[in-house]
């Protein structure tokens, strides 16, 4: 009779699973094709007094309208030489013009902590399309890279603008509403913090991987002036119940936060596998891998392999840098820059739920010296309810 009742329970646990998930996904579609999507304006400043080697924070407060999905961040600023030395575009150029981005939601909870190139280089993979960019075409009507959209002009000899555009993702997408946030609350608060650059300009001779630009000498650039223009995506207008007169919201999608992260390894050895683990309770979507060789970028020319190990120390897979990357150029139809490495499980989330110990292994062929590093970031989903009982992101 206990097996009867207990398989009689697991049948009413499924079917009562299967039937939220319907739900969700029926109001979901609801919301999707009826309410309206708003694009505003909640935020713009303009800083003439960063300095060279200080971070800037500007905290942009949420407006509490709708279901948010996204941020779009525009930045414009007037970048010049602070000498008689030429500033050089970095490798990652405008993408790092914000050293990191914070989201605090309303149940002060941090969503997203990642740096600028993360979001530049999410946001090229939820599109399958370098973000920002244009294709050249022969199309005679002038349909063409018209627009001066994501730019960094280099050298810099003189004054010029730079203008950069990020997305801070809260939803998976627009079609899945996964973390999604409910902002039609009185009694709370969100906050987007921008943090600008420390190490806008760096020396010459110094790492200029995080950078924006490199001086030909020891003297750094100025920004005259930068502007902040933040707009804010959400559903407002949301499908209501007849029957109740209650607003129709996805239960399950706002169970979930999705989650933005970043941090580093240092201590790497040559040969050496250098164990990236990944964090409990969470469904990891993807994974970026800069490996920072002393200042260096390099093609695959430093790394032996990255590989999926699981608790049992199993290789999910195992692969040299150009079969990776022969991975990613399917995803995005085209190529990271040198040293960025792009592991993918969109298609089948790396669950630590469910599988435990899973990490990722990287191994360096060649390690420059004491300050090469792996910068790493994370995108993944998780429950809010079992958020606090979660591990923290690995750290060196």
């Amino acid at each position: 009779m206990a097996t009867s009742q207990n398989g009689n329970s697991n049948v009413s646990n499924a079917q009562a699973a299967q039937q939220a998930r319907a739900a969700n996904l029926q109001a979901r579609q609801l919301i999707v094709s009826n309410a309206v999507d708003l694009v505003q304006q909640i935020f713009t400043t303009t800083i003439s007094n960063y300095t060279a080697g200080q971070a800037y924070p500007v905290n942009v407060p949420v407006r509490n309208v709708g279901l948010i999905k996204r941020f779009w961040v525009e930045i414009l600023a007037n970048v010049q030489q602070g000498a008689a030395e030429t500033q050089t575009k970095t490798t990652f150029g405008g993408a790092n013009v914000l050293s990191q981005v914070v989201l605090t939601d309303l149940n002060n909870q941090t969503r997203i902590s990642t740096t600028g190139w993360h979001l530049h280089f999410l946001a090229t993979v939820r599109r399958q399309l370098a973000f920002g960019a244009a294709f050249t075409n022969s199309d005679p009507s002038g349909i063409a890279a018209n627009w001066v959209l994501n730019n960094t002009p280099s050298p810099v000899t003189t004054a010029q603008n730079l203008r950069w555009f990020y997305e801070v993702p809260v939803s998976y997408s627009d079609t899945d509403l996964s973390g999604a946030i409910w902002a039609n609350v009185l009694n709370a608060t969100m906050n987007l913090q921008l943090v600008i650059n420390p190490n806008f300009y760096v020396a010459s001779g110094s790492d200029p991987v995080q950078a924006v630009y490199q001086s030909s000498s020891a003297q750094l650039g100025k920004i005259n002036s930068i502007t902040i223009t933040v707009y804010q995506n959400s559903l407002d207008q949301l499908p209501v119940d007849p029957k109740t007169g209650s607003v129709i919201l996805p239960p399950l999608d706002l169970q979930y936060v999705y989650l933005l992260n970043n941090t580093n390894a240092t201590g790497l050895a040559a040969g050496s596998d250098q164990a990236l683990p990944y964090a409990n309770w969470r469904n990891f979507l993807s994974t970026f891998v800069i490996y920072d060789n002393a200042g260096v970028l390099n093609l695959g020319t430093d790394v032996n392999y990255l590989a999926m190990q699981s608790a049992n120390f199993t290789n999910i897979f195992k692969l040299d840098p150009f079969m990776l990357s022969l991975l990613t150029r399917t995803k995005i139809n085209d190529d990271f820059a040198a040293g960025v490495y792009y592991v993918d499980t969109r298609n089948k989330p790396i669950n630590t739920l469910q599988y435990g110990n899973m990490q990722l292994l990287v191994n360096p062929s060649a390690v420059t010296g004491g300050t090469s590093q792996l910068l790493v970031a994370y995108e993944s989903l998780a429950l809010q309810g079992v958020m606090n009982q979660a591990g923290s992101i690995f750290q060196s």
